[in-house]
């Protein structure tokens, strides 16, 4: 069984209200941390090994540690709720049903970072969480936990909640600063950074639900504990938002020493493929992160195993490998039309992109129009070259990521699955019919590491 840190009050009636999550531990890690200093709290994270969860996977007490604390000059947490990759639902569970556990880490990691003011900025679509987030905020007020003088430490915190208008840009940590500020979600262009200059131009340091509720159990359990937990550069527990074509969907929470090939068939996760169908491919880390087929999604080019972690999804690189990502772990069946969800995904980073960068501008709406003509049987050969050489002028020629982020997948499938677009042009007549799953499930030849 996995050991689980976030998820592991989740069962318990009525865990969303304070008093429940209070009689459960709560905030013990709070009362822990008022007693040591900002420093030392930051060294712990340090120590945990704690990896962003949002995506990027950087070191979050490094981040921490880049924070100017210029004299007179207010500082600023800010908690990425906006959670709007394809296939990633993981903060919205935690807000959902443990709003206290994420309220206990911006306490704690408000206090580290020296801000007396922090904020929740919330992904629109979620109508529903803010009121959840508004009543945890006023029951922890009350039980002395937040505002001013918190614990007789004279430490003053207040926590509110920003709702976002639905943009999927401002994921992006300065679309999200400039959003907050009530100007147009456009990413700034870096430096300075957020953690020189964020919002209303004062030092800020801005992570996701994830990464800072999974502060309070490194407080709890110690930094040297959490980092003894998972593997190499991958420690502590990780949540998994598992959809697609899998019996059991949901939220899991692994220790990344799991194989992913366990984590598919698994009971204790998502319990198989419904109706014995195969494993075609699959989108581990959201939708922007490389689609793999079946044979290089359970065991690397080498051979080994693949691991759910860090190091071991990018093992082999872009070439044939992929990266955790956000966690969201969509599965595909044998029945599935790779070209088709391509399509889907170009249409979204289209609709999505704030326009201010010509290539991602123009590029993404390009790569949605010739992948919809090849879907629609109305493709030519020189189509697929054409895709491969879009994505390739949008990657790293944009301000923000979101560029990226429309062209990998596109990438990935034209790498992986060439074959199955090529099928699309020469049948057009058979649009009803699906490619199947093909060779994407045979053994790979073994290829020595140099």
């Amino acid at each position: 069984m996995s050991k689980k840190l976030l998820l592991k009050n989740a069962h318990i009636e009525g865990i969303r209200y304070f008093d429940t999550y209070r009689k459960n531990g709560g905030y013990e890690a709070a009362e822990k941390a008022l007693k040591m200093t900002p420093d030392q709290i930051v060294e712990e994270v340090k120590t945990s090994g704690l990896r962003g969860r949002g995506g990027a996977g950087f070191p979050t007490g490094m981040k921490w540690s880049f924070l100017a604390k210029p004299e007179g000059v207010p500082r600023y947490l800010v908690v990425n709720a906006d959670e709007s990759e394809p296939g990633t639902f993981k903060d919205r569970y935690l807000m959902e049903f443990i709003p206290h556990l994420l309220i206990e880490g911006m306490l704690i990691s408000s206090f580290a970072l020296g801000s007396n003011v922090s904020y929740i900025y919330i992904r629109g679509e979620y109508a529903w969480i803010p009121d959840i987030l508004e009543q945890a905020i006023e029951e922890a007020k009350k039980a002395g936990f937040l505002g001013k003088n918190i614990l007789g430490t004279g430490f003053d915190l207040e926590i509110y909640v920003q709702r976002g208008a639905g943009a999927y840009i401002c994921g992006e940590e300065t679309a999200l600063l400039e959003s907050l500020e009530g100007k147009r979600g456009n990413p700034r262009l870096k430096p300075p950074f957020p953690a020189v200059k964020g919002l209303y131009q004062c030092p800020t340091v801005v992570n996701n639900v994830e990464t800072i509720a999974a502060v309070v159990p490194i407080i709890d359990i110690t930094g040297a504990e959490y980092a003894k937990i998972g593997v190499g550069r991958s420690t502590g527990t990780k949540l998994i938002s598992a959809c697609g074509n899998i019996n059991k969907p949901g939220v899991y929470e692994i220790d990344m020493t799991c194989t992913v090939e366990e984590f598919i068939f698994s009971d204790e996760y998502c319990g198989g493929i419904p109706n014995g169908k195969k494993l075609k491919a699959c989108i581990p880390g959201g939708s922007s992160v490389p689609i793999l087929p079946a044979n290089l999604l359970l065991k690397t080019a080498t051979g080994e195993p693949r691991y759910m972690n860090y190091e071991s999804l990018s093992d082999g690189g872009f070439a044939t490998g992929t990266m955790m990502g956000s966690g969201g772990f969509i599965v595909l069946d044998e029945d599935q039309c790779v070209v088709k969800h391509t399509m889907t995904l170009a249409h979204f980073y289209n609709h999505e992109s704030c326009g201010q960068c010509t290539p991602c501008r123009e590029g993404t709406g390009w790569m949605y129009k010739i992948l919809k003509k090849i879907e629609n049987g109305e493709g030519k050969m020189e189509d697929i070259d054409l895709l491969w050489d879009i994505q390739r002028k949008i990657e790293g020629n944009t301000i923000c990521p979101l560029g990226d982020a429309a062209a990998w997948p596109v990438a990935a499938a034209i790498r992986h699955f060439r074959d199955e677009f090529e099928w699309h042009i020469n049948n057009p007549d058979c649009l009803t019919k699906n490619y199947g799953i093909a060779h994407y499930a045979d053994p790979l030849p073994v290829v020595e590491k140099q």
